[in-house]
């Protein structure tokens, strides 16, 4: 029978399932059973009368009507969640372990810290920069509260999806972008996803690739660049005015990286108005490329 309210308990599955693309780790993140979160979606969906996932290959999307729910679920649950803390414990405080990589968190994150910072001044942020390895790890060793990191868009990381971004080749000059003979590297320790476009970008052209030199560090990779040692891939927005720069002219094109946002199924209230502060504080990200 179809019944006018829509319960938080299973508007907190759909976005579970939403943002982990499956019945399966919503379950886990919500210690349920996979068929009791299908239960919950199908018991939603026949509240709004509308299906609102689909199945593909290897993943659950939202369809049309589950976009349309989701921006309301969220607003819902965080309302609900601010309410409840409201009057449990005051405003939220605590200790949040951010991870983020070197790039990410100069570029993107300052601007959405302060302000988070402002509004919660009872919340303590410890952020760690390192390569997304070391940070996958130590998410899943129970060291980071949330982890803003790169995947590849085929990649089995979990997590909200917060933005893409295009990739271009960097190098001392323009007589170092061509492609015949073994095109010298500047690259991050394996496994790198800017590493792994290089590489492919270039077999695919035709070209080989040698990993000239190895740095995980942001400022040591443009200082091989500009001596010379080797191109180098970054996001277009962290390429230098003094370097040269290809976007696919002389170089192989490279398809775009991901950054996802992923929360430790345990995590508190804090780190939770953490998440979903970045999730929108950093939404419209495409539009500065």
């Amino acid at each position: 029978m179809q019944t006018d309210r829509l319960d938080l308990d299973l508007l907190r599955a759909f976005v579970a399932v939403a943002q982990s693309q499956s019945f399966t780790r919503a379950g886990a993140l919500l210690f349920r059973s996979q068929s009791a979160v299908s239960l919950q979606i199908r018991k939603l969906e026949q509240i709004v009368d509308e299906r609102l996932f689909s199945r593909t290959a290897r993943r659950v999307i939202l369809t049309p009507a589950g976009e349309r729910l989701m921006g309301y679920a969220e607003r819902m649950l965080a309302l609900h969640d601010e309410a409840l803390s409201a009057f449990r414990q005051g405003e939220a405080r605590g200790h949040v372990r951010l991870g983020t990589p070197e790039d990410i968190a100069t570029a993107h994150l300052p601007k959405a810290l302060a302000e988070f910072s402002r509004a919660h001044p009872g919340i303590q942020l410890e952020v760690t920069c390192d390569l997304t390895l070391n940070l996958m790890d130590m998410f899943h060793a129970g060291r980071l509260d949330v982890a803003l990191v790169k995947r590849e868009p085929s990649a089995a990381v979990d997590g909200q999806r917060v933005w893409s971004e295009p990739l271009v080749w960097v190098g001392a000059d323009d007589s170092v972008f061509k492609t015949d003979g073994v095109t010298a590297l500047v690259v991050s320790p394996e496994p790198c996803v800017y590493r792994k476009r290089a590489v492919e970008a270039l077999g695919r052209a035709g070209g080989r690739a040698r990993a000239a030199y190895v740095c995980g560090s942001l400022a040591g990779a443009l200082a091989a660049v500009r001596a010379g040692l080797g191109v180098a891939v970054l996001p277009r927005d962290f390429a230098p005015d003094d370097l040269a720069i290809d976007e696919g002219a002389r170089m192989p094109p490279l398809d775009d990286a991901e950054a996802v946002l992923l929360t430790a199924a345990d995590a508190g209230l804090a780190a939770r108005r953490l998440a979903d502060h970045l999730a929108h504080a950093l939404e419209d990200e495409p539009a500065r490329f």
